[in-house]
């Protein structure tokens, strides 16, 4: 029995069409007809009905589908793990980061963490904060940085750091010491305000904001390096976490503006999981040496 016969009845138990199947799989229709009689034969069993050019799961078929999937899935695992090992690799530990933490601090500790275990294999995974609870609950993901604090008591919750929001505007041609004061009103009025990027603070500022300047104009962009981008193209403003912006407006390409209008909110990062073992303790503590002041 070969182990592309499996892949090939696996992904035309799926579909139910061999012409799909042979185009998801990159093979002629033919072949694919081939490796199912080949299957059927070494089984001694049918797997398909055919029927006026239409095919369906026989009863072995349906049950056979869930042994070749976990098969495959073990297999893949195997070999995945196989070429780990062979890269020098022990042990793997798979971390969950949202899309902001992939933006700020985690390019900065990355080198020194992968230096100082050579023998794991770190793999990571960008998720929205909203999911980066359940894969950490669920031991899909060893750990998870997110933007939101667990809802659950299974968790343990570490702040990793607070983070202040900054009012960011496109850089304009002024330097800092002669360029003109810039007023928050008359920008929040005139400018598109990019909102909805960080999954906790926008109603409640946003709610602030109208009550303070009425009419401002508002798009949703879900990503914060999107918002970000767009500011530097000088298509708006918006509030975005310090560490998310502090190269940029170090080397000029964008600028922050006094906000004066009430106090901005500190926004928390937060450290999640189920076992604060050293590997745990030795991540978090790399990620809270770097300094956001």
């Amino acid at each position: 029995m070969e182990v592309q016969w499996l892949r090939t009845f696996v992904d035309a138990a799926e579909t139910l069409n061999f012409r799909m199947s042979s185009e998801r799989l990159m093979m002629s229709q033919p072949s694919v007809t081939v490796h199912i009689r080949l299957l059927e034969e070494s089984l001694g069993l049918p797997l398909f009905k055919r029927s006026h050019n239409r095919v369906s799961l026989t009863e072995e078929g349906r049950h056979f589908k869930e042994r070749a999937v976990k098969v495959l899935e073990q297999l893949d695992s195997s070999v995945e793990e196989l070429h780990s090992f062979a890269q020098g690799y022990r042990k793997k530990w798979i971390l969950a980061i949202s899309p902001l933490m992939a933006e700020t601090i985690l390019p900065y500790v990355l080198k020194s963490f992968t230096e100082q275990h050579p023998d794991m294999e770190l793999v990571i995974r960008v998720e929205e904060s909203e999911h980066i609870e359940a894969l950490v609950d669920s031991e899909e993901v060893s750990a998870g940085i997110s933007a939101l604090p667990p809802i659950g008591r299974s968790i343990a919750q570490h702040i990793v750091y607070n983070d202040p929001l900054l009012f960011i505007l496109p850089r304009d041609a002024y330097d800092d010491e002669t360029g003109p004061a810039v007023s928050v009103e008359n920008t929040l009025r005139t400018t598109v305000l990019f909102t909805h990027h960080h999954p906790v603070f926008w109603e409640e500022l946003l709610g602030k904001l109208r009550l303070h300047v009425p009419g401002i104009r508002t798009m949703k962009v879900t990503q914060a390096h999107i918002a970000k981008r767009f500011i530097q193209e000088g298509l708006g403003s918006s509030f975005l976490p310090k560490s998310m912006v502090r190269r940029e407006l170090l080397e000029g390409r964008l600028m922050e503006a006094h906000f004066g209008l009430f106090p901005l909110p500190v926004v928390s990062t937060y450290f999640l999981t189920k076992h604060m073992g050293m590997l745990e303790q030795d991540f978090m503590r790399r990620i809270q040496s770097v300094y956001f002041t």
